[in-house]
């Protein structure tokens, strides 16, 4: 199922923080959403999960104008259209295993909902979620006693259990060291090749959107600038991008790198790692 935004603006009073913006992703893609701060990648995601309303144009899912989708069909395209925050977004009272079983109240009747009854196969899947992603024996801890990394998994954990079409990622390893952001952006990338789901992540790493990302989308002051495969991201385009420094030399990407040298490791969510990266994921984590 294609998603398309078609001419999509968003205003704050004078300002325009996207400015007609028509994409086209089909169903599977990974895209990588990147800018400076301001260029609006955040607001477009936000227009996408409708947290915020398009000022003018459309948005478009498999036939279906999500733009003007209001009630329970909203709810329900929310619901199939996860969003995994960059400030995790989770209940620091609760426990890993509540937090991760709200990504199923959508899918549920309100009564259900207030009574927080959850069957035995929804915990059985939040269970499995959790494993997934490596943090299973977290799962009877308080979500506020958790690292920044263990809580970010929590909250890809909980979006999986939405059963969504599509992901959206609003810089999810900002926050992280460079070990936690590669098993964050792993699990991202194993979810949209396992599921064939559409990930659109917002990030501010250039070596991240590189490694990860099949197509890369640049917005410079809420215009796309770029739109591309990764090897099509020349140093031209990244200086459309970010613009130039005060001597006008192109931005240096080892800047903003957050990559780390770990030869043949994967995470938790891709093939297992050694016994000595495994290890020190747990103490990093």
């Amino acid at each position: 199922m294609k998603f398309e935004l078609r001419k999509v603006t968003r205003r704050f009073g004078d300002r325009i923080a996207v400015n007609a913006v028509s994409v086209e992703i089909p169903q599977g893609q990974m895209v990588g959403v990147i800018g400076r701060s301001g260029a609006g990648k955040s607001t477009l995601l936000r227009m996408i999960n409708r947290l915020q309303d398009p000022s003018s144009g459309s948005i478009h899912f498999g036939g279906i104008e999500v733009s003007s989708l209001k009630g329970a069909a909203l709810r329900n395209w929310q619901r199939d259209c996860a969003m995994i925050f960059q400030q995790f977004n989770l209940v620091p009272r609760l426990d890993v295993l509540t937090n991760v079983l709200l990504g199923r109240l959508n899918h549920r009747s309100t009564v259900t909902s207030l009574l927080n009854i959850f069957s035995r196969e929804e915990r059985l899947m939040a269970i499995a979620a959790l494993e997934r992603l490596g943090i299973e024996q977290t799962a009877l801890q308080r979500a506020g006693t958790l690292s920044g990394g263990q809580q970010q998994r929590v909250a890809i954990a909980r979006a999986l259990m939405q059963d969504p079409k599509m992901v959206l990622a609003d810089e999810p390893i900002a926050s992280l060291d460079p070990l936690n952001a590669k098993i964050v952006m792993d699990a991202l990338r194993d979810i949209n090749e396992r599921e064939g789901i559409t990930v659109i992540t917002n990030l501010h790493t250039l070596d991240t959107a590189r490694n990860y990302c099949e197509r890369i989308i640049g917005m410079a002051a809420g215009h796309v600038v770029f739109d591309g495969p990764p090897q099509e991201l020349t140093a031209a385009a990244v200086r459309e991008i970010y613009g130039s420094d005060r001597d006008g030399a192109g931005i240096d990407e080892t800047m903003t790198s957050t990559s780390i040298d770990i030869s043949g490791a994967a995470s938790p969510a891709g093939k297992p790692l050694s016994a000595g990266i495994e290890a020190l994921a747990t103490a990093r984590a």
